[in-house]
């Protein structure tokens, strides 16, 4: 009996798992889950420790172990979805960015896109003017630390936080201004909805790039927006398209296919290549579930998605959520007291620091602060030639926006991220060129490869870890060979090709089987089925047997008994 109970809660035990999810504001929520619980009851547990009703914006993101991200679908398995050994560690994150974020009923809900804004804004994948970047600064600070205070507020107080990739002192500067001059008597709520009207208006707002390759071979950023399809290359968007103008969505290997109808019936099909398959999935079904979140009147209205047109190739995705207007409606129907937010009892951010935290840089003077050793280009090479699918981050904006800081050595176990002298201007326009925050690995890697060095301290996000110097090497191997072995994209649409008739020639064989199978049915079987016996008794049939298929059946038998004949004879 006793070793009865004691295997019933071994097993029981085998069945739990530990989830640990990093929260916006850097905390974690750390809960255990059965072995078949779905992700919807995960993101229910994550949404009720946040006392979050307005949920559907939100989404949990993970890394499987070929550091490919993906959202956490909730209608399967979370253990069969993250492939990885327990303890499970996932990111609790915006999916879908609102339209209007002012409009969204609760407060608690405009402070979490707030906070998932604010991270945008320090791994540079909103950009700005410098007006602009300084007046949502200031929103920033008047709703940690409130109004200017003399006392608490010393001369150049501004100059310890981080907000952006890359600071100068002119910037610095216009952000006390503006703090101390227009912001006086603001709430954080108050700010926090200023800060998010600001910065819905701007062309990046909501923008989570995936890398990829245009036909030509150059590097391009495609990314979701709640308005529609953007492409960026370079410092220029070159593409976007509404919503209503998209058709269909389908990948084939990395090769990745947007078909657009505008006005006049202009029928377009841009042609793109991800850096993996696996990676052109992930882009397919972000697409594939924006799409059905913005573009969508109902839920009901949504439809499983056949990446490919034939029946037996490619992958099938249905979005499960509901769609923007419902969850506007549904908004619209909250009534409840407004929930407690406790802004000021946040864990220090060590990707996207509050500012009630404390200084980000050391007291040792500017001149001596250790420079931020980054090359944009190292980081797009990066993005172009690695073998993994997701965006690396680059604390630094494109060469044309950013010049590159002054570097000077420092002891290896000085690690302190430097604000740059040079003025802020990551765009002359509101065209910029987005990077991501992920991806540590790969710009590490890039860099080390390339002889550069890396002087930052980079955001360690849970999701993935930086590789020790053997997993650097053996990657730094592997990188060079993907980068030597790189195939045009006419070698990969030769290959296509080929694989698309061999699929063709296998379909073929496989009806032909299946009709003969029906044909030795019809014709050597007594099966007495009314679908049967209406086909033999149709004069077409009975021709073919009698003239055609009796010969040919003595003809085999014929051939069979003289094999077998011959086969004994010797």
């Amino acid at each position: 009996m006793l070793s009865r109970l004691m295997s019933g809660s071994s097993r029981s035990l085998e069945r739990e798992y530990s989830c640990t999810v990093r929260l916006l504001d850097d905390s974690e929520y750390t809960c255990t889950i059965q072995r078949d619980a779905k992700g919807q009851y995960l993101f229910d547990l994550l949404c009720h420790h946040l006392n979050l009703l307005e949920k559907d914006y939100f989404g949990i993101r993970f890394v499987d172990p070929d550091k490919q991200r993906h959202w956490l679908e909730f209608t399967k398995s979370v253990v069969k979805q993250l492939r990885s050994q327990p303890p499970f560690t996932m990111c609790f994150r915006v999916k879908f960015y609102p339209a209007d974020p002012a409009a969204l009923k609760e407060e608690i809900t405009r402070y979490l896109v707030f906070l998932q804004i604010k991270r945008d804004l320090y791994h540079g994948r909103l950009l700005c003017k410098t007006s602009d970047a300084a007046l949502l600064a200031a929103y920033i600070l008047q709703a940690e630390i409130g109004d200017y205070d003399p006392g608490k507020h010393p001369e150049g107080y501004s100059s310890k936080f981080q907000f952006f990739p890359k600071h100068s002192e002119k910037l610095e500067k216009k952000i006390a201004e503006i703090h101390k001059t227009e912001l006086s008597g603001q709430t954080p709520a108050t700010s926090e909805l200023n800060f998010l009207r600001k910065a819905q208006t701007l062309e990046t707002y909501g923008v989570d790039p995936h890398p990829c390759k245009d036909v030509s071979g150059n590097a391009a950023f495609l990314a979701f927006t709640p308005f529609g399809f953007v492409v960026l290359q370079g410092n220029k968007r070159v593409h976007f398209i509404k919503w209503n103008e998209v058709t269909k969505l389908k990948f084939e290997g990395k090769t990745f296919y947007l078909y657009v109808s505008q006005k006049e019936e202009k029928k377009i099909i841009l042609t793109y290549f991800a850096p993996t398959p696996e990676a052109c999935k992930h882009l397919w079904k972000c697409g594939i579930e924006n799409q059905a979140f913005y573009k969508l009147e109902k839920s009901s209205q949504v439809r499983t998605v056949s990446s490919s047109n034939l029946f037996f190739k490619g992958s099938r995705f249905r979005y499960s959520g509901r769609v923007a207007k419902e969850v506007m409606e549904s908004s619209a129907k909250i009534k409840r007291e407004p929930p407690e937010i406790h802004r000021a009892g946040m864990v220090p951010s060590r990707s996207c620091p509050s500012i009630t935290h404390g200084p980000r840089l050391s007291s040792v003077p500017r001149t001596r602060r250790r420079a931020v050793h980054i090359s944009i280009m190292e980081g797009l090479e990066s993005l172009r030639d690695s073998a993994h699918s997701t965006p690396v981050r680059s604390s630094s904006h494109g060469d044309t926006f950013l010049p590159h800081v002054r570097s000077s050595r420092a002891d290896s176990n000085e690690r302190v991220a430097v604000i740059a002298d040079e003025a802020y201007s990551p765009a002359d326009s509101v065209l910029p060129t987005p990077v991501a925050e992920h991806s540590l690995e790969l710009m590490l890697l890039s860099r080390q490869i390339n002889g550069a060095t890396c002087s930052i301290e980079e955001e360690k996000e849970s999701e993935a870890s930086t590789p020790t110097a053997a997993e650097v090497e053996a990657l730094g191997g592997e990188l060079r060979a993907l980068c030597q072995g790189h195939s045009g994209p006419e070698e990969e649409q030769v290959n296509k090709f080929v694989l698309s008739v061999l699929r063709l020639l296998l379909v073929t064989m496989g009806l032909l089987f299946v009709l003969l199978l029906l044909l030795i049915i019809l014709t050597e079987s007594d099966l007495d089925i009314a679908f049967f016996r209406d086909i033999r008794q149709t004069p077409e049939f009975e021709q073919f047997h009698y003239q055609y298929f009796c010969p040919l059946r003595r003809w085999f038998a014929c051939k069979i008994r003289s094999v077998v004949s011959l086969l004994i004879d010797t």
